[in-house]
C-alpha cells in the first residue's frame, strides 16, 4: 500500500515559519487504496480520492483548530473527530491539508486497511493531543 503515515515536509516548513492563525481553514480528504500519498506529497489533489454517498470532493472541514505544547513538543489538534453521516464510502487513507495556504499538505494518515460505511457514519478518530500521541507533533 502507497499511503505512508508521515508528517509532510511542506508542513514542517508552515510550522517553522510560524504561518498558522485561527483564521486558517483545514481540511481532511479521504482516499482509496490506489492513491499515493506520503511525506512527498505537497498539496491536496483530487487524484484517487474517495467518492460515494455522502463523501463530497475535497472532504470534510475541520473544526477547533488549535496548538498545544506538551512538554517541548508541539501539537496541532482538532476538537471535533471528522464524520461523514450516512455514507457509503471506502478509505485507505487520509490528506489533512490548509485550503487557507493553497490546500498545502499537513499529514498523510495511513488507516493500515481499508475501512468501509454502507449507509452508516465513517470517522476518522484522532488521538489525545500530548507529545506522546498527538496528531501532528513537532519535538
Amino acid at each position: 500500500m502507497p499511503i505512508t503515515a508521515a508528517l509532510c515536509n511542506s508542513y514542517k516548513q508552515e510550522v517553522l515559519s510560524g504561518v498558522h492563525t485561527p483564521a486558517h481553514i483545514y481540511k481532511i480528504a479521504l482516499y482509496a487504496s490506489a492513491a499515493t500519498l506520503s511525506k512527498a506529497t505537497t498539496a491536496y489533489a483530487a487524484l484517487n480520492e474517495v467518492s460515494g454517498t455522502g463523501y463530497t470532493a475535497a472532504g470534510a472541514t475541520l473544526a477547533g483548530f488549535a496548538t498545544a505544547l506538551d512538554a517541548d513538543t508541539a501539537i496541532l489538534d482538532f476538537t471535533t473527530d471528522p464524520t461523514w453521516p450516512t455514507s457509503t464510502i471506502t478509505a485507505r487513507g487520509a490528506l489533512i491539508y490548509n485550503s487557507s495556504a493553497t490546500n498545502k499538505a499537513v499529514a498523510v494518515l495511513d488507516f493500515g486497511a481499508d475501512i468501509a460505511s454502507t449507509n452508516g457514519t465513517f470517522t476518522v478518530t484522532f488521538p489525545a493531543a500530548t507529545a506522546a500521541a498527538g496528531l501532528v507533533r513537532i519535538a
